[in-house]
């Protein structure tokens, strides 16, 4: 296989600029493939909160060891700053029924084809660390009530990232405007080019389209000690690959979508926004974050592990092929147009789950790959969750990726884990459980 993951080097990482234009009204979709939605239904915006804002000294560092449950005013004060940034609370008319995790979704279009579903996300204001105006989306949080105040998923591992070197500290100014200690280079030009072995991945050449700083992490912290999930979609020097339309009138963004199977189900769609490694961003066409990879712990994934990661499993040299059903995995993304390589997760999030909570969007690679017997027995096909992919490692047919250098992890089928984190928070889950799929290569 060669090595499957590499970091970061100059000469593969050599960067081609390209001019991405600032605009300051509407940014139209830059991907032909994919296709913003058109119409959805709409809430009125909500009185922005007259409530104080918090205004924080740059620096101020974030209160570490803080609990999912804690009820802190200063935390429920930046939230509620967060919002009346951006005119207020704004939010779709999903519940739960339907299975979209993400509360704060605007619109969901082309849910029945993976290629080309994406998702309408408010879009908040922020200021870089030059003091130029920044874009961003807002996901996921440690603390349960600031997650239902702020319309986000729930996700009380990712205080465990904090002080550890693999966050971000950030602090509102009067505005409630974030400000970031990182910045995001959006200016290279992302070029993947498939490997010349007997699998397309590695590839030959892997340049993500999106570089962080050595300050930028998704993980940011504010001063009460809350963590949550932010990633910058737009800045001057451009915007991220997965964004196809950006709207700074209506302050929203439109996402493409990642398909993925949980518990049997396909249509586990995701956002990818950044990773710790520089060849899985740019396969997965996200940023590559490189402080993110700080974040505790390789190969620790249980409720009881202090670990702002939860495992999910890639695999390296699946089918491909765009019209065959049972395409999955890396090597296609990169042969088969830059469709999703449709990974293998172990849960939904849960955001009503207080107490017990696992879920967390900082996904943890153990990144399998089928066996030389495997595939020319022609068993070889798609894993369709997590207990499918343990009774294939069981029998033999699977085994991890020779870069595999992590800790064993009995919850992640008994795999390896890559070291390599995958920022990728769940909006929804539309078909699990259904009979009524959509029909086609891709169901």
């Amino acid at each position: 296989m060669g090595l499957l993951f590499v970091g970061w080097q100059s000469g593969l990482m050599a960067r081609v600029a390209v001019q991405r234009r600032w605009e300051s009204s509407v940014l139209d979709s830059h991907s032909s493939r994919r296709r913003p939605l058109s119409t959805r239904r709409r809430l009125p915006l909500l009185t922005a909160c007259a409530a104080a804002l918090v205004v924080a000294a740059p620096g101020v560092a974030a209160t570490a060891g803080t609990g999912p449950d804690d009820d802190r005013g200063d935390a429920h004060r930046e939230a509620r700053a967060i919002l009346a940034s951006r005119g207020g609370d704004d939010r779709g008319q999903f519940k739960a029924r339907t299975n979209v995790f993400f509360p704060a979704t605007l619109g969901l279009a082309n849910l029945r084809d993976p290629d080309t579903a994406s998702v309408d996300l408010p879009l908040y204001t922020g200021i870089g660390p030059g003091g130029k105006k920044v874009k961003y989306i807002l996901t996921e949080a440690s603390r349960f009530k600031v997650a239902r105040q702020l319309g986000v998923n729930f996700s009380p591992k990712l205080r465990y990232g904090i002080g550890t070197g693999g966050d971000q500290a950030v602090t509102l100014n009067k505005n409630g405007l974030m400000r970031f200690k990182g910045a995001i280079d959006f200016s290279p030009r992302r070029v993947l080019q498939a490997g010349t072995g007997p699998s397309a991945f590695p590839p030959a050449v892997a340049q993500p389209g999106g570089v962080g700083d050595a300050e930028w992490s998704g993980l940011v912290v504010l001063p009460s000690g809350t963590a949550l999930n932010v990633m910058v979609v737009a800045n001057r020097t451009g915007f991220h690959d997965r964004a196809n339309k950006l709207d700074y009138r209506a302050e929203e963004v439109n996402f493409s979508l990642a398909d993925g199977f949980q518990g049997g189900d396909q249509y586990y769609y995701h956002l990818v926004t950044e990773s710790s490694d520089a060849v899985a961003a740019t396969v997965e066409q996200g940023v590559y974050s490189p402080r993110l990879g700080n974040l505790p712990a390789a190969g620790k994934s249980r409720f009881s592990d202090r670990s702002a990661r939860l495992g999910f499993a890639p695999t390296a040299n699946g089918e491909t092929g765009i019209g065959n059903p049972q395409r999955q995995g890396l090597n296609s993304t990169i042969v088969d147009d830059d469709r999703a390589p449709i990974n293998v997760f172990p849960i939904d999030p849960t955001n009503g789950k207080r107490k017990g909570n696992n879920y967390s969007p900082m996904w943890d690679a153990h990144v399998y790959v089928w066996t030389d017997a495997a595939i020319a027995a022609g068993e070889r096909r798609r894993v369709k969750g997590l207990a499918d992919l343990r009774a294939l490692k069981n029998a033999g047919l699977v085994t991890d990726a020779p870069t595999n250098a992590g800790p064993v992890n009995t919850y992640m089928a008994g795999l390896r884990a890559s070291g390599l984190i995958i920022n990728c928070p769940v909006i929804a889950q539309p078909f699990e459980g259904s009979r009524r799929l959509p029909v086609g290569p891709q169901g």
